[in-house]
């Protein structure tokens, strides 16, 4: 067990690179990995089986506690994302699927790598994983209500198919693994460690089987698809940011829902693109997964050199503990 969680360990820290190193890989030995793509649905439900062992009660406390940074985060991420998106999908001209593929991805829900560019930008860590949790659990809804009012125009969008298709691949795999660790707390406790070690070899997976597929696409538009998906992310950090300085929140929670509006769940978007839309609709989400892992660790990592303010007590309180349950 301790081998494997060293294993995890490491395929955590370098997630960045194992993204990269294996899109390349993919991009020149497509037929190795074009097969996967029929599993990408059953893995990002293990990605989202994974983070349902790894949430408690206590998680959902700050959103009753003190609601206003949630709501503020959750709302932001709910309307700049999508915007920027649509209008950046405009201000390049992109083709229609690439266009509602980016549309898409900025409708997504926040992602689990958000959470741990949190812990290393020194920012409110419980406000992150609150905010990750309420706009999964919020999903089902708004994800198909924003396409189909702004990617409608370049692709037809079957908003009940895909309300299923999401409590399908993120509800359901959720409330299971809520459900197994609220019976088998200390079964879960003890293996806990190794979840990241699945959700890493699932999401490379995933990435590996939507480059092998677009080849030719990224051969031709993957300069364009990179350059979007990084001004999509920039402008949703850049955002996020000062729509928490606009509502008077401390540093530590404006770089929370910084990074949490900037970071999707690029896995999501894969699934949904690649169901709904077609190959090409899933380039954003798949670039999204190798660009969000690297401007990500590097705006951690300059915030992590400036303390943050401290934020409220209890919120304080709650990121000391979670601190002193990851290091233990």
């Amino acid at each position: 067990m301790k081998l494997l969680e060293q294993i995890s360990s490491i395929a955590g820290k370098y997630f960045a690179f194992w993204v990269m190193a294996i899109a390349v890989i993919a991009f020149m030995l497509p037929d190795l990995f074009v097969g996967l793509g029929a599993y990408i649905t059953i893995l990002l439900g293990v990605v989202m089986f994974g983070m349902g062992l790894t949430l408690k009660a206590v998680d959902f406390k700050i959103i009753f506690k003190n609601p206003l940074p949630v709501i503020v985060g959750v709302v932001a991420q709910y309307v700049i994302m999508p915007l920027c998106a649509f209008a950046i999908a405009y201000a390049l001209n992109l083709p229609a699927e690439l266009a509602a593929g980016l549309v898409l991805l900025g409708s997504v829900p926040g992602g689990t790598a958000s959470n741990v560019m949190v812990y290393l930008a020194r920012g409110n860590l419980p406000l992150s994983v609150s905010m990750t949790s309420f706009s999964t659990l919020l999903a089902p809804i708004t994800t198909p209500f924003i396409l189909l009012l702004l990617a409608g125009q370049w692709l037809p969008v079957d908003a009940g198919a895909m309300v299923l298709s999401i409590v399908q691949v993120i509800i359901i795999p959720i409330v299971l693994g809520l459900t197994i660790r609220r019976f088998f707390t200390r079964a879960v406790d003890k293996s806990i460690t190794v979840v990241p070690l699945i959700s890493v070899l699932a999401i490379i997976i995933i990435v590996s089987a939507v480059v092998a597929g677009n080849v030719e696409n990224i051969a031709s538009a993957g300069l364009l698809i990179f350059t979007a998906v990084a001004l999509h992310n920039a402008f949703g950090l850049l955002l996020g940011y000062f729509t928490a300085v606009a509502m008077k929140l401390d540093e530590s929670t404006r770089r929370a829902i910084s990074l949490e509006v900037g970071m999707q769940n690029s896995g999501l978007g894969v699934a949904l693109a690649s169901a709904h839309f077609g190959p090409l609709a899933a380039l954003p989400s798949a670039a999204a997964a190798v660009w969000h892992n690297i401007s990500g660790p590097i705006l951690a990592t300059l915030w992590a050199k400036r303390p943050a303010k401290t934020q409220d007590p209890s919120a304080a309180q709650s990121e000391k503990e979670e601190r002193r349950r990851k290091q233990a």
